[in-house]
C-alpha cells in the first residue's frame, strides 16, 4: 500500500480542471481530511464546504471517484485502490461556484415548486394536533423524513442529467411525507405541483437515489406512492 496519496481536485468552474496533488496517507482517513489537508498545508485558496464532520449536516458532500457521497463519512480506504489514487470533484447537476462547492439554490427552489413546506390550520393558540403513530400513513411521512438535503440523491439522478427541469428525488420525496401528513392543507396544491411533467412521473425508477443516500431514504418508494396518489386523485377529478 502506497505512503501516499494521488488526488486530483476540481479547482474552478464549470470550466475549471483538476489539479493534482500528493497527500500523507492516514489510518482512518476520510476524504474529507484529504480535502481539508490539501486546503490548510497545500493551498489555502480551495474552496469547499463542510460544517459538522459527523455526518449530520450533508454540506461537505462531494463527488469521489466518479460518485456523489457524503466525504466525512467516507474512509479512504474504501474508496481508494492500492495505487493511491483519489479523485475529488463538486456535486453533479449543480452550478459550481468555485472547486468544490456549488450553488444549491436551484436544488432548493425545487422543493418549493413541489410544495415542500408545511402549511396548517392550527394557531399557537389551538391544541397540539395529534397524529396516531401506528397509522399507515404516519409510518409511510416517517420512512422519509430524515432528509437533510444533502442533494446526494440529486446529483445521482440520472433524470435530473437529462432533464434540468425535473423536481429531483429530494423534492418529491418531501412532498411525499407532506402528502402523508393529515394535519396539512394544502394536497391538492401539492398533487398539481408533482403531477406535471417534470414532476413524479418522470421518474425512471433507476433507484440510483436510494442506493446512494447516506441516510438509508428511499426516494424511487416515495416517487412511487407520489404517482399512485396522483393516479386516484385524477381519476377521481381533484386534479
Amino acid at each position: 500500500m502506497s505512503t501516499t496519496l494521488d488526488v486530483s481536485i476540481w479547482r474552478g468552474r464549470d470550466d475549471g480542471r483538476f489539479v493534482h496533488y500528493e497527500v500523507p496517507r492516514r489510518d482512518s482517513q476520510t476524504v474529507l481530511d484529504v480535502v481539508t489537508h490539501v486546503q490548510r498545508q497545500l493551498d489555502p485558496t480551495l474552496s469547499y464546504r463542510f460544517a459538522c464532520r459527523v455526518g449530520m449536516c450533508g454540506s461537505c458532500a462531494m463527488t469521489v471517484n466518479g460518485q456523489a457521497r457524503w466525504t466525512c463519512r467516507t474512509h479512504v480506504s474504501k474508496v481508494v485502490g492500492s495505487d493511491g489514487r483519489l479523485e475529488v470533484a463538486p456535486l453533479a447537476h449543480l452550478p459550481v461556484i468555485k472547486d468544490l462547492a456549488t450553488d444549491m439554490s436551484g436544488f432548493f427552489d425545487k422543493w418549493a415548486r413541489a410544495q415542500g413546506q408545511f402549511s396548517g390550520s392550527r394557531t399557537r393558540h389551538d391544541e397540539f394536533a395529534r397524529v396516531q403513530p401506528a397509522s399507515a400513513e404516519r409510518q409511510a411521512a416517517d420512512a422519509g423524513i430524515e432528509c437533510i438535503g444533502c442533494a446526494v440523491c440529486y446529483a445521482s439522478c440520472d433524470v435530473v442529467a437529462q432533464r434540468p427541469d425535473y423536481l429531483g428525488p429530494a423534492a418529491l420525496n418531501r412532498a411525499w411525507t407532506l402528502v402523508n401528513d393529515e394535519r396539512d392543507t394544502r394536497q391538492t396544491e401539492r398533487l398539481r405541483a408533482v403531477a406535471g411533467d417534470a414532476g413524479c412521473h418522470a421518474c425512471h425508477t433507476q433507484g440510483s437515489c436510494t442506493e446512494r443516500c447516506p441516510k438509508q431514504i428511499s426516494p424511487t418508494q416515495s416517487i412511487a406512492g407520489l404517482k399512485r396518489t396522483v393516479a386516484r386523485a385524477a381519476i377521481r377529478g381533484k386534479l
